[in-house]
């Protein structure tokens, strides 16, 4: 049976959810780094991390996916860094290596992902996007919310939630993940997100998932700029 899995980047690594493609029992994975993640029997894999990173300008995806958002959710998503960025060490030299680059820094927020993005980046090869794909969880909330609002996932009502649509779409038994590693090693949270991409990644499969945009463009590694869910 094939198996579809969605990753977040978590406090101790990377956390997987695994998914059989018909309907099952879950499994969840926490690994320190990519490589070791348990993903190999995956057709998909979603991730909610940057895939492909523009050099200079805002990338089209994450413009689109902002505007799609409700107003409360639009800094859920967040500008990544350009590629030039990546080969800075701090992230003071990585906010003037952007305001040289295009008048704009870059957010703290987005510069704690820089390792796992650089990470993630030298696994990827352009072929491997045919398998290992880019997610934003809150789009996928939305989609299985019909486009009504979801509220915070730090909330009790927004958890719960959350909750109910995956089981709705056939995750069920996510909450019983949610506390299966340390809160020092990962989160409720990363766990929601993860199941969030692994339901992407089905739904990619069957063709119920939509691509933003529609015709990405290829970054300097030829490697699409995109964003499912």
């Amino acid at each position: 049976m094939p198996w579809v899995a969605g990753v977040d980047g978590a406090k101790a690594g990377w956390l997987a959810v695994l998914a059989p493609f018909e309907g099952g029992g879950l499994e969840a994975a926490l690994a320190p780094r990519w490589t070791d993640l348990p993903l190999a029997r995956a057709v998909m894999v979603g991730v909610d991390m940057p895939i492909g990173l523009a050099e200079s300008v805002p990338r089209a995806c994450d413009s689109a996916a902002r505007w799609r958002l409700p107003r409360d959710r639009k800094p859920s998503v967040f500008p990544p860094p350009r590629r030039p960025q990546l080969a800075c060490a701090t992230w003071a030299e990585a906010n003037a290596r952007g305001k040289a680059l295009d008048g704009k820094g870059i957010s703290r927020q987005a510069w704690n992902l820089a390792p796992k993005i650089r990470e993630l980046d030298a696994a990827l090869a352009p072929a491997d996007q045919a398998r290992v794909r880019e997610v934003h969880p809150e789009l996928v909330f939305l989609r299985l919310n019909d486009g009504r609002p979801v509220p915070r996932k730090i909330s009790a009502e927004g958890r719960a939630l959350r909750l109910e649509l995956l089981a709705r779409a056939g995750f069920a038994g996510i909450e019983a993940l949610m506390n299966r590693f340390p809160r020092r090693d990962a989160g409720p949270d990363d766990v929601l997100d993860a199941a969030a991409c692994a339901l992407a990644a089905r739904d990619m499969l069957t063709g119920r998932a939509t691509r933003l945009p529609p015709e990405p463009p290829l970054d300097a590694r030829s490697l699409r700029m995109e964003i499912w869910f």
